[in-house]
């Protein structure tokens, strides 16, 4: 019994990696941004529209890790099964939200360096050596030393933040916990808000390709079990992490009545402020770190995840002849940074505004995103064993129904 546990024990932890690489790559601007954004304008009162977003995409993700542990494919292979249409379309949105995303998440890991060595140097300066120490750390160590990084990165974040809503809920006031009436809830940022929460559906098949980097890594091919405690571990981090910043946002700055910067290096100014007043001036370089931290693993993930799906689908694309994907993955990898160094020179002032448009896109595309991936789980390709539960079929049709209701009524606002 005792050598069963272990080797259950053993397994897991070998598992363990690409649902917290999931988890780095979604605890970025949909978090550090969207949701602090979401506490300072509303208090609490969208705690619930975070808490269903988290909700009703969970199926779509869980499905990735799903299909990979059951066929031993990546997510992209099933696309590819439910027909080539399918595999284009999710090829497509990546290839045009891949470049904005990049610039998005750099520009505010840039605008906090900014903030740890003021006057250095601009923000896009700090937006070139952001990517290329990126880029560096991907070439020389690969999927290893971004799994290394990303668990001890989400442990020290997500101590740091719970340390500083504790400290934040002892000098709370009643006005913090004052609900906006629905009737001035804004349709624009809501959608914003659940498009990227907790991460945009286009890095559902992430997930799938990290854990055949993982298998490869410890020689270990995970079962279902072990796959899904993995995913479900980084999606708990993600809407715990979720919760947090709202209340952050909720708590120091919807009570103070200040408005949020639209500017990477004034917002990540804020952002820090936000913490040291919580916890005291004492914790300003402690805090600086962890936001630093949190920033820097999501454009590390999202760097290289974007190549890394784009370059897997163009092999599928070519039905495995010869493709060179490493070669196609550092194409993908270095036009993406190259790009998005140019948005960030552009789009520097108007950082929430670039932000709201990628993810208010992320969201228009979800309900098609999340019909082909539930299409795929449906294949006769996975064993009975492998097919998910009803209640979890059941929400997978209610989050496309919540996702399509809500893009159809934002189109019309916008249209009509």
């Amino acid at each position: 019994m005792n050598q069963d546990t272990s080797r259950s024990r053993s397994g897991i932890l070998k598992a363990i990696g690409p649902g917290i690489i999931f988890a780095g790559a979604a605890i970025g601007v949909s978090h550090l941004v969207q949701s602090t954004r979401a506490g300072a304008g509303y208090g609490f009162t969208l705690l619930i529209v975070v808490l269903i977003a988290n909700l009703f995409k969970y199926p779509f993700f869980e499905f990735g890790q799903r299909y990979a542990a059951s066929t031993g494919e990546c997510l992209l292979v099933g696309y590819r099964r439910v027909g080539k249409w399918a595999l284009i379309v999710f090829a497509l949105v990546t290839l045009g939200s891949g470049m904005p995303t990049v610039a998005a998440v750099t520009v505010v890991t840039a605008g906090i360096a900014a903030n740890v060595f003021t006057g250095v140097m601009s923000i896009t300066m700090w937006a070139v050596i952001v990517v290329s120490i990126c880029m560096a750390v991907l070439a020389l160590g690969g999927y290893p030393w971004l799994d290394k990084l990303m668990k001890v990165m989400m442990v020290f974040l997500a101590l740091s933040t719970a340390i500083a809503v504790g400290a934040a809920l002892t000098k709370a006031t009643p006005a913090a916990f004052k609900l906006v009436p629905f009737s001035d809830w804004k349709l624009p940022f809501l959608i914003a808000l659940m498009g990227w929460m907790p991460t945009p559906l286009d890095i559902a098949a992430w997930p799938s390709l990290w854990m055949q980097e993982r298998t490869a890594q410890t020689g270990h091919c995970p079962t279902m079990r072990e796959a899904l405690f993995d995913f479900n571990l980084g999606y708990i981090a993600t809407t715990f992490m979720a919760i947090m910043f709202v209340s952050l946002g909720a708590l120091v700055m919807y009570t103070s009545g200040i408005e949020v910067e639209t500017k990477a290096v004034p917002f990540a100014a804020q952002l820090i402020s936000m913490y040291t007043d919580a916890l005291g001036s004492w914790s300003r370089p402690f805090i600086l770190t962890a936001a630093l931290t949190c920033m820097f693993s999501t454009t590390l993930t999202v760097i290289d995840g974007y190549p890394r799906v784009l370059a897997e689908s163009i092999r599928i694309l070519r039905e495995n002849k010869t493709t060179n994907v490493r070669q196609w993955y550092w194409v993908f990898n270095v036009t993406l940074c190259a790009g998005a160094v140019v948005i960030i020179a552009y789009f520097m002032s108007r950082m929430t505004k670039l932000i709201d448009f990628i993810t208010i896109v992320a969201f228009l595309s979800a309900p098609i995103l999340a019909y082909i991936t539930y299409r795929t789980i449906g294949l006769r390709t996975l064993p009975d064993e492998a097919q998910p539960p009803a209640w979890l079929r059941t929400l997978s049709i209610a989050g496309m129904v919540f996702l399509a209701c809500f893009s159809g009524l934002y189109l019309y606002g916008h249209f009509s």
